[in-house]
Order: structure tokens, then sequence, then C-alpha cells
């Protein structure tokens, strides 16, 4: 089910557009040409982009606009893309960020 907006009452309509696949962790999506990462998955109705690399708590669409760097994932094995600020590409292969060991244990600091 997409929560694409095709008519906007003050924007107008969205022009023909070409369709393009790319993937989600594993998962095939449909972005239009134009369309971010973070707008084709939240279009999708995802949430999650991610997942902390400590703690594994979920992680989504924050601010949109490439400041808080909370929407990374993964592009054709590039890690730390901002969804928010790339492009759809036909293809595209995306993955969120998994959890990483942590160099310190917790309420400890490294000595």
């Amino acid at each position: 089910m997409s929560q694409r907006i095709f008519h906007h009452p003050v924007l107008g309509s969205m022009e023909e557009r070409t369709a393009l696949q790319f993937q989600f962790n594993g998962a095939v999506y449909t972005a239009y040409e134009g369309e971010t990462i973070a707008g084709a998955l939240l279009a999708a109705g995802v949430r999650t982009l991610r997942v902390h690399e400590e703690t594994g708590a979920p992680r989504g669409i924050y601010c949109n606009i490439g400041h808080c760097y909370e929407c990374r994932v993964h592009v054709d094995g590039i890690p730390t893309v901002r969804a928010c600020m790339t492009l759809v590409t036909e293809g595209m292969c995306v993955t969120a960020g998994s959890v990483l060991p942590t160099p310190l244990k917790k309420g400890g600091h490294a000595k």
C-alpha cells in the first residue's frame, strides 16, 4: 500500500515519472525517478531504516534534510549513506546498519 501523494492541493499533480525498482533489506520496493531512498521507503510504509549500532534501538527518518544522520544506510555496499539525501537508482541495493560490537563494557571506560 503506497502512502505517496500523487496530487497535492498546493503543489499540484506529480508529473509522469519513471518507476524504478530497488531493494531494501532484501525486499523489492518501487520508487519514482527523482525520489530519495528515504522518501520511497516512507511512501511504502517503512519507518525503521537502521538500528542503533550499540543498543539495537530502531532509527528512522528524523530531520529529512541531511543534518542528523539518523537515516544512515548501506547502499550497494557503501556504508554511512544518508537515505534522505540519496536518489534511488534502478536496481540499487540498500541495507540497514546492524548492531556492532561495543569496545566498552556497560558503565565502564577504557583505561
